[in-house]
């Protein structure tokens, strides 16, 4: 191994002075969003502490565990690029509908199955890739983002179901929160400007201390140091839970497939090649069956992280191991993960609003690549319009089975990815040359 290479190139192992820094600032530009889909979920399900506690130092765990074989690949599994890993948000919506009906061991069933379903997508990976364009992606991804945005507005007031829902000192925090985040994303660079999240979750934390909503018994009662344990949450499979998350595999299988091709061109300069795209995506389902079996929500390579790829031209795959050996050693140390579980809520949903509508223009901006008239609006209208109806609306569905609630009036992701790629298929394509020609005919 070439001991004097640069942190520019995609091999070779340069000076650890160099390597660790760059690696733990991969970390902290993920750890608010790896964190914040466990705690939701926790909340939502009434975890207790000390098991949240569990489940957040079981997420770093994984998080480093699968991003370390996204860099090193086992055989056909991962990318062997600089992929960062971590839990997925754009999960949530769908997690909290089978968690309401199958609890957390339904949850962990639907995604164990559903990520050996996304491994073996990654395989044939080449012939689907045509079903998936960004008119499909785009749709579906921004109803995830509109998903999201309400549980980070009730954060934001306090937290799903808490007693001081919209207090006036709730909102201040949430709004400091989310303040400190713009001015560190909008009027810093480099390494601040990349972990504005973090800083803002870091400094609203330190505000809520003196008013009194931390408690810090938890910290003093958790151990120092613990071994994450697999099985402990236990596994239940149904067959409607696993078929919705299978739907969200296949949305999240594509969106792996822009982040790599987005830290091939931002970081080397090139197009993905099929073998790292195929690794990728089948590392993105080996790792969150891993994760299933620790309690973890499913895993996916992070956005957050290509941009800070393309931002530095970082990509070597030692200097970014460095930070995930760093998460993998913080999921040994249960009171890191105590301290996490006691963040008040509006501290996260401050952090939340953004990065949830984040999500929301990540889609905007796979549409817009693509004129909205005609066909392509009307995909994305009936999409977007059942979709986000009936996930707004679900005693539309009162008189429907069970599973079709569950399924289609939960979130209303799974019924929008399915119109969108269905009519997608079926609707034919606008004539583009007619038009141009017609175009052409009136100027003239």
């Amino acid at each position: 191994m070439n001991v004097k290479a640069k942190v520019t190139e995609l091999d070779g192992m340069p000076p650890l002075g160099q390597s660790v820094p760059l690696g733990i600032q991969h970390v902290l530009a993920m750890f608010a969003g790896n964190i914040t889909p466990i705690i939701i979920i926790a909340a939502a399900l009434k975890i207790p502490v000390e098991e949240k506690t569990l489940l957040l130092q079981a997420a770093m765990f994984v998080a480093g565990i699968v991003t370390l074989v996204q860099l090193y690949p086992l055989g056909r599994i991962g990318g062997k690029l600089p992929i960062v890993m971590g839990t997925s948000s754009g999960f949530l919506p769908t997690c909290l509908s089978i968690g309401a009906r199958y609890g957390l061991s339904g949850i962990l069933g639907a995604s164990l199955i559903g990520g050996l379903f996304e491994a073996v997508l990654g395989l044939f990976l080449k012939p689907l890739r045509k079903y998936f364009p960004p008119l499909v992606t785009g749709t579906v991804v921004l109803a995830i983002g509109l998903s999201l945005i309400p549980i980070g507005v009730k954060y934001f007031g306090g937290g799903v179901g808490a007693a001081d829902l919209g207090s006036p000192s709730n909102l201040i925090l949430g709004f400091i929160v989310l303040i400190t985040i713009l001015i560190f994303k909008q009027f810093t660079k480099g390494f601040s400007s990349m972990s504005a999240i973090l800083i803002g979750i870091i400094v609203g934390y330190i505000v809520a201390i003196p008013m009194g909503k931390v408690n810090f018994d938890v910290v003093r009662a958790a151990g120092w140091f613990s071994v994450p344990v697999p099985f402990k949450f236990g596994l239940s499979f149904h067959w409607d839970a696993i078929f919705a998350m299978m739907i969200m595999y296949i949305v999240t299988a594509v969106e792996t497939v822009g982040d790599i091709s987005g830290i091939t061109m931002g970081g080397l300069k090139r197009d993905a090649t099929d073998k790292e795209l195929s690794g990728g995506v089948i590392a993105d389902g080996i790792g969150s069956s891993f994760a299933a079996l620790f309690g973890v929500l499913p895993n996916t390579s992070f956005s957050q992280n290509v941009g800070l790829v393309g931002i530095t031209g970082v990509v070597n795959r030692f200097a970014i191991a460095t930070g995930a050996i760093f998460l993998i050693l913080a999921g040994f140390f249960p009171k890191l993960g105590a301290i996490v579980s006691i963040m008040p809520a509006s501290v996260l949903g401050g952090a939340a609003i953004i990065m949830f509508s984040m999500i929301a223009i990540s889609g905007i901006n796979l549409l817009v690549q693509e004129p909205l008239d005609g066909r392509n609006g009307m995909i994305v209208a009936i999409a977007l319009g059942l979709g986000f109806g009936l996930g707004s609306v679900p005693e539309v569905l009162t008189f429907m089975p069970e599973w079709v609630k569950l399924l289609f009036g939960g979130s209303g992701i799974v019924i929008a990815s399915m119109v969108a790629l269905i009519l997608n298929v079926i609707l034919p394509k606008d004539d583009v040359n007619e038009k141009t020609k017609a175009s052409k005919g009136a100027k003239n």
